[in-house]
């Protein structure tokens, strides 16, 4: 990952006052494994790279953590409600990656095979540019998570992610998230199939 495309980002969470409170939300749960990320993460850079003073709204705060010593969807809602607690205002969309496999299946038809760490889960994410995290550590410092670096997002290539995504999900979601529509700059490159 470019340390001058991290050092950016950072920079640009630092001066996000509903995301820093997002990630003191997310730190204040004691996930050992954790991060904030997708689209609040790529709305936040492209929203920078057009200039923009104010962040397009998600329709959710996506908090993804890995715990395979507790699949239960129950610690999912728990920690959902702790969250909508201590940081009210988000839709919060809280999801153990180590549990994935027990209901993809059931949600997309496609049986998926454990997922070996939280990075790993980042990795399957549909577009190559939205599958970025950050978290807060105990010390103040932003890490970021970017299995495919950062290039990409700040470039404002979407691309299809073949990992879990088939083609027509793809296409399905470049077409109800309007990137191009929503963000004149975008490259949205078309699938492979």
């Amino acid at each position: 990952m470019s340390e001058t495309l991290r050092q950016q980002l950072v920079a640009l969470v630092r001066q996000s006052p509903a995301l820093m409170r997002a990630l003191s939300a997310g730190r204040s749960l004691g996930l050992p494994s954790w991060c904030i990320g997708a689209g609040v993460v790529r709305n936040l850079v492209w929203d920078h790279l057009h200039g923009r003073g104010l962040a397009t709204p998600c329709d959710d705060l996506d908090l993804v953590y890995f715990d395979a010593n507790d699949l239960s969807p129950a610690t999912e809602a728990r920690l959902r409600e702790r969250l909508s607690s201590c940081c009210p205002g988000p839709v919060w969309d809280v999801t153990n990656q180590a549990a994935v496999h027990l209901w993809y299946a059931a949600k997309f038809g496609q049986e998926v095979e454990p997922l070996p760490s939280l990075v790993a889960g980042l990795a399957t994410w549909p577009e190559v540019a939205t599958a970025v995290g950050v978290c807060l550590t105990p010390q103040d410092q932003i890490d970021v998570l970017a299995p495919f670096g950062l290039d990409d997002l700040f470039n404002m290539h979407v691309r299809h992610n073949p990992a879990r995504a088939s083609v027509e999900a793809y296409r399905q979601r470049v077409r109800a998230k309007r990137f191009g529509q929503r963000w004149p700059g975008v490259v949205v490159f078309d699938a492979e199939n």
